[in-house]
């Protein structure tokens, strides 16, 4: 209906625009079902950086962005133009014109390089930050990575009415009686492209508030609909907006999976973890004839099996031994040198090997067990996620300005973690960036599991309604160097981005500040015993005397031990897998308590009843030599300054003239897209402007293009030498010609330039029109 609304205003016969309106009101009063939005007239980008030309699009800068012109001809500082919609003819100043890319039109993009951070010489892995609008960012993604993402992670804006987004280069706030259907208008047309970019087992991340989210909530069925939906509430603001009814606490993250997918466990990274090695009295090597056998690591001391169980008659020569192969063995010997048992047989340690880490101390290696995972819930509490602690202050701590409403980075990371914390190599795209906490949320996690996660942020260089207000105020506009400095790519996500890889400012003052990571270390502590003297007659304990101690029982918290339901009349004991404390009301019991605790490793407080200070002690010698120390587990903090082991590269997205390209003189345009679509392996190849190679073979980038094809006998041979290529291009016009050089080189991923590239473009946008 807005599409029309607008249309019809264009109509310049008053009386006929008059009629025309009074018949659409009463059609448009028939009633609809499901999810019902008006498909608003297509989105246009203004393209500062493109020169007009005869048959430019353009619009007035002064003018609506969607109010479209064609250009018929220039002459001198003026272009006659032609009004798409009208069809009348004026004469413009060229000064007072902008190039437009127009939804649904065929668009060639290029990326032009605008910076680099480089913080890990030795990886290949490389991220890549796009400034662009993120529609036509998608329409090149799509060219690169058609169903190759494994996760797309998008933060859309909420839509409150705070005219904090454009749709058609004007801002939607409150008073626009077509928000909701332009906001939905604008995000149809955005994930129809995620979805075919995103893999088949893919996992789709979208966050959102009230504002929209039932409405997202049936688009997303709408076009996803194999998918499974799942709703996480995320409380990020504990503290509560200022509502006049309620107060609001919380946000929504909907993740879309298919069945091919995997939701990964959440790892129990504190609490309860156990050392894999046994202890106490029946904790001998020869007690177990199966647990003795080595816990096998990699050089990174990454745990990649279990050797076979060792001949009885045979002894490692020390706790860790390592292997002239590079492989580490660590055996079951405790710090006296005294051959143990790991709690588990070796034809049952497997079962629990996703629960297992190791800790380094000094010469020693020990093979930590941690709790079972569990599935992720769908309501996060955790402090982590308070989007301002952790997304604004961290902000102002990294750049000393701030950005509205940023993610808090550790509940990205959480999300990330859940699609693919078992995808080391993933792909990650966030097309609604913002402020770069994906990318930031990547590089942390990357570094907590030694990870090679690549991801690609897309976000335009808006500047704010008060910054536009100001530049113009002061005589700059879009596109002026002084206006572009000041949007959110140039100003706030390259920025943020460059400085936490680096760990410092441009100005080398360095990052201040603690990341909490999902990694701990753990030590070995002494269990705490408490002698209850104060029991005169302990076997005489009535239940209620018995429940009157328990209550008395607190830890360093304060907060109660042990519940007084778990007393019974004749209970000499309790003991709990559910609780950290037990005591004992009559040693006269202690051999049966000491066979109830011997599985409950988790118990670090013991309450035993008895005036005799002897007794005691010798209770407290049995219990320590049953179960040994027990681990505590804190949590490791990464410095800020420390930075991250990792590359990025900044490009601004541009386009390119489909005939130059077709005639083979865009080659340097082209090459950071093959570089890209190669997968984004090691530093971005260039090649001088003023020179085309007749070939380039990239092994360290993963492709090879062959741009002369009479050489192609001689880059057959040299492309036969090597063993990293993954990917090879072939420029040539003939479909026949490329099929048998395709069928010459025995690479599988081949692609013909420039048609693929086209091709690819034109019927695009035939599809989204």
């Amino acid at each position: 209906m807005a599409a029309i609304d607008d249309l019809l205003r264009q109509i310049p016969d008053t009386s006929l625009r008059s009629r025309l309106e009074e018949e659409f009101a009463r059609i448009s009063k028939n009633k609809k079902f499901g999810l019902v939005f008006e498909e608003h007239i297509p989105e246009c980008t203004p393209l500062y950086e493109v020169s007009i030309k005869r048959g430019s699009t353009v619009a007035q800068k002064t003018g609506h962005i969607n109010n479209v012109y064609t250009v018929l001809k220039l002459d001198g500082d003026t272009a006659l133009c032609r009004n798409k919609a009208t069809g009348n003819t004026e004469n413009i100043p060229i000064t007072e014109l902008v190039s437009v890319a127009q939804f649904g039109e065929p668009i060639f993009p290029t990326l032009q390089p605008i910076d680099s951070v480089k913080n890990a010489p030795d990886s290949n892995l490389w991220h890549t930050i796009i400034e662009a609008d993120n529609y036509h960012a998608l329409q090149l993604l799509e060219y690169l990575y058609p169903k190759k993402v494994d996760c797309i992670y998008i933060d859309p804006p909420y839509n409150t009415g705070a005219r904090d987004w454009k749709y058609n280069n004007n801002y939607v706030d409150s008073s626009d009686n077509w928000r909701h259907s332009k906001w939905l208008s604008m995000m149809q047309k955005r994930l129809k492209i995620a979805k075919r970019i995103l893999a088949d087992d893919g996992v789709l991340i979208t966050t959102i508030d009230d504002n929209e989210y039932a409405h997202l909530w049936v688009l997303l069925h709408e076009i996803f609909p194999n998918l499974t939906h799942t709703c996480v509430t995320i409380q990020h603001n504990p503290g509560g907006t200022q509502g006049k009814k309620f107060s609001v606490t919380h946000e929504y993250a909907i993740f879309s999976y298919s069945a091919d997918s995997i939701i990964y466990r959440k790892q129990h990274t504190g609490g309860d973890v156990y050392n894999l090695r046994r202890w106490g009295s029946t904790s001998g090597r020869y007690e177990g004839a199966t647990c003795f056998y080595p816990v096998i690591l990699d050089s990174n001391y990454n745990i990649i099996g279990f050797g076979d169980l060792l001949d009885k008659e045979l002894h490692p020569s020390a706790q860790v031994e390592h292997n002239d192969d590079g492989t580490i063995y660590v055996w079951p010997i405790d710090k006296n040198g005294i051959e143990k048992k790991w709690r588990y047989g070796r034809d049952t340690v497997e079962t629990v090997r996703d629960r297992m880490y190791v800790e380094r101390r000094g010469d020693r290696i020990e093979v930590i067990l941690r709790r079972e995972s569990e599935p992720p819930k769908t309501v996060w509490t955790d402090p982590l996620c308070n989007a301002e602690a952790h997304g604004t202050d961290m902000i102002k701590a990294i750049l000393g300005g701030g950005f509205s409403y940023p993610k808090s980075l550790y509940a990205v990371r959480e999300a990330l973690t859940f699609a693919v914390s078992g995808k080391k190599d993933a792909l990650i795209v966030d097309f609604f960036a913002g402020s770069g906490t994906t990318l930031h949320a990547v590089n942390l996690l990357n570094a907590e599991d030694n990870g090679n996660r690549r991801c690609i942020l897309v976000t335009n260089n808006e500047v704010s309604d008060d910054e536009s207000k100001t530049l113009k105020k002061n005589g700059y506009k879009p596109g002026d160097i002084e206006w572009e400095k000041h949007g959110i790519c140039r100003a706030i996500t390259w920025p943020r981005t460059k400085y936490s890889i680096l760990g410092r400012r441009d100005d080398s003052s360095v990052l201040t500040g603690e990341y909490f990571t999902t990694q701990t270390v753990s030590d070995e502590v002494d269990r705490s015993f408490y002698q209850l003297s104060f029991v005169d007659n302990p076997t005489e304990l009535t239940a209620a005397a018995k429940k009157q101690i328990v209550s008395l029982l607190r830890n360093k918290e304060g907060k109660s031990q042990l519940p007084q339901s778990l007393v019974t009349k004749d209970c000499k004991f309790i003991v709990s897998n559910k609780h950290t404390a037990s005591i004992l009301f009559d040693v006269n019991a202690v051999d049966e308590w000491l066979s109830a605790i011997e599985e409950q490793d988790q118990i670090s407080d013991f309450y035993i009843a008895s005036k005799s200070t002897a007794i005691f002690k010798s209770i407290k010698t049995r219990v320590s030599e049953l179960l040994g120390p027990i681990i505590v587990t804190s949590q490791v903090k990464r410095p800020m300054s420390d930075g991250f082991p990792a590359n990025a590269e900044y490009f601004k997205l541009e386009f390119l003239d489909k005939n130059l390209v077709s005639l083979g003189q865009q080659f340097h345009e082209i090459l950071p897209l093959l570089w890209l679509k190669s997968g984004a392996i090691g530093k971005r190849p260039e090649v001088n402007y003023n020179e085309e190679p007749e070939m380039l073979i990239l092994p360290q980038n993963g492709f090879a293009i062959l741009v002369d094809e009479t050489r192609f006998a001689e880059f057959a041979e040299k492309l036969s030498e090597e063993n990293g290529i993954q990917m090879v291009y072939f420029v040539t016009n003939s479909e026949e010609a490329f099929r048998e050089m395709a069928a010459g080189v025995k690479v599988n991923n081949t692609y013909q330039l420039y048609r693929d590239y086209i091709d690819n473009f034109v019927l695009g946008s035939r599809r989204d029109s």
